[in-house]
Order: structure tokens, then sequence, then C-alpha cells
């Protein structure tokens, strides 16, 4: 791992755990053990590292997330596909799920923005795309595909208090579950709406 990449692991996990504001361009130095003028060689300024770094933390998975679009799938595949790895990486990589939640909590109208265009932009197009080619409605493609993706972070979010709630059981924290259950509701509310327009 060479410098650069060494600061932006390091900034994506400080910047989960600890929030934007609470993170100084010192102490992400102090520690990489570098000094704050070699971290400011890289990165111009706290905003510039902060994008680099969730741009860094979802780079990783963008990969597996382009292959599912560039099939030759139906529609309801590539969902299902894409469910199924969004539950995978939530699960997998804390920091970046954390990383997410506080963001939105934050909910910091300039780095939305940024996050928005230039790190998610273009994978919740193609899960536009997707759910358009599903429900057959252009004009409700954006919401659907936000639904999605609200679905599938707000489950994985609830996890810690879940397991707490009557009827819990262990499997209802598997990768495999939580993605076949996501399915069925999805498809169950395009199925509905299906039948409303016959």
């Amino acid at each position: 791992m060479n410098s650069k990449e060494h600061i932006l692991q390091t900034a994506v996990s400080l910047f989960s755990k600890q929030g934007f504001a609470s993170v100084s361009m010192r102490d992400l130095a102090k520690s990489v053990k570098m000094s704050t003028s070699a971290v400011y060689h890289y990165y111009p300024n706290k905003q510039a590292l902060y994008l680099a770094a969730v741009q860094f933390a979802f780079a990783k998975q963008a990969s597996s997330f382009d292959e599912i679009w560039q099939t030759e799938l139906a529609a309801e595949e590539k969902l299902s596909y894409f469910v199924s790895r969004l539950v995978t990486v939530l699960m997998a990589d804390v920091d970046f799920r954390r990383l997410i939640q506080r963001e939105l909590l934050d909910a910091d109208d300039e780095r939305m923005q940024i996050l928005a265009k230039d790190v998610f932009q273009e994978q919740f197009s193609y899960l536009m795309s997707v759910m358009e080619q599903l429900n057959g409605r252009q004009q409700q493609a954006h919401f659907s595909a936000l639904s999605v993706l609200a679905l599938v972070c707000n489950i994985i979010q609830m996890q810690p208090l879940n397991r707490y709630f009557p009827g819990w059981r262990a499997e209802y924290e598997t990768q495999d579950y939580i993605s076949q259950q996501v399915m069925q509701l999805l498809i169950y509310g395009i199925r509905q709406k299906d039948d409303e327009k016959k």
C-alpha cells in the first residue's frame, strides 16, 4: 500500500468513527505517522481528502456493481444481484457503512451534492434504469431506486436493535436471508402495481 492509499484507508476509518467535523488534518497526519504538510501535499484541504476517502471506499466495491449492470440478464435478475451485492458490501465494510450513515445524519448540503454527483450518481442511474424496466414508469424510477437503497440500508442499520425484538432469529442477520426477503418485498410491490394497471 502506497502513502496515498494509506492516508485514504486511515481517513475512511477516522471519518466513519468520528465524523467529518471531528477529524482534523493534524489528527489524520498523526494516525498515518506523517507530517501535516505531507498530508497537505496529497490533499489541499479536508474537503478534498474527505471526497477522495469516500471515493476510495466505494471504488473497492464499484466494479462488482458495474459487472451486474453490464450483464445481459433480465431486469429482475439484475435487481436481485444488485440487492445481494449491496447487502454484502454493507455488512462486510463497516467503515463504509458508518461513513455513509454519518453523512446522512449530518446532511451537510455541500457534501451531499458531492456524494450524489461524484460518488453515487452512476450506480444510482443504473438502478433507476432497472427499476424503470421493472415497473414501466419513468417518473417513478427515481423513487423506486431510492426505495431499494433505503430498504437495504435500513435493514442493515437496524440489526443491532432487531435482535432484541420478539420473534428474532439469527438467520435474519444473514446476507442470503436479507437479500431474499428484500427481493420478495420489491417484487411483490412491482407485481401489485402491475395488477392495478390491468
